[in-house]
């Protein structure tokens, strides 16, 4: 059975000789860029060919959460008619240099009517979007924050952009922004964790040093079977 995704990757791999044959136009994104600004609606959707960029939403009293991150193979942010109002409160920010396929957002629309292998591919993806946010508003939430980043750390053990499960790309401020908790209180158990052996605090990233351990402490919701 499937568990909470925060980092996607090479979900549309197969589809990329298809997105070539398909009008757009390659984009590059230097660290930094908004590939999707705060204050617009979805305009562009990209299939993304390098690199790692990740989604957040911002309170009008300016605090953001994290909603997730994305890296190659992937396409984001998807596909629908409708515009929401929420749309203009998100934005995506490139954490690489990042090169990727654009298309606007009816171009995309149209390839997913005429493609029934692309159009069950994004149904697949935003399965996988309602299956985090679930958890996060219907489990995580409950959870204390020394569970919650047991959690999320081990999450990111099972995807993570470096294809090693013991290296976490992260930091404590990235770490706050995703669960929505003081940096403080991240500080504080991750020092825990430290302390009981579970990992080693890096510049930027985490090393898991007790992979078994740290699974221990997560909550059952959370571990794969």
């Amino acid at each position: 059975m499937l568990i909470p995704r925060y980092f996607f990757s090479d979900d549309y791999t197969e589809f990329y000789a298809y997105f070539l044959s398909k009008p757009h136009r390659r984009r590059v994104f230097e660290k930094g860029g908004m590939l999707w600004n705060l204050g617009e609606t979805i305009r562009h959707v990209y299939y993304i060919e390098s690199g790692i960029v990740k989604t957040f939403v911002e309170h009008e009293n300016g605090s953001r959460k994290i909603l997730h991150f994305h890296s190659n193979g992937t396409v984001f942010p998807g596909c629908q008619n409708s515009a929401f109002k929420i749309e203009t409160s998100m934005g995506t920010e490139a954490l690489t240099r990042v090169e990727a396929l654009e298309f606007t957002r009816e171009d995309f629309y149209q390839m997913y009517q005429e493609n029934m292998s692309l159009n069950a591919r994004v149904l697949e993806t935003y399965s996988m979007y309602i299956n985090l946010f679930v958890y996060e508003s219907a489990h995580q939430d409950y959870n204390n924050a020394f569970i919650k980043v047991c959690n999320l750390l081990y999450l990111f053990s099972l995807h993570s952009p470096t294809g090693t499960p013991s290296r976490i790309e992260l930091t404590q401020q990235e770490i706050a922004d995703i669960l929505a908790i003081s940096l403080v209180n991240v500080t504080n158990n991750l020092s825990k964790l430290r302390s009981s052996g579970i990992i080693l605090s890096h510049r930027r990233w985490i090393e898991i040093t007790d992979l078994k351990k740290l699974e221990a402490c997560c909550s059952n919701e959370t571990i794969k079977v």
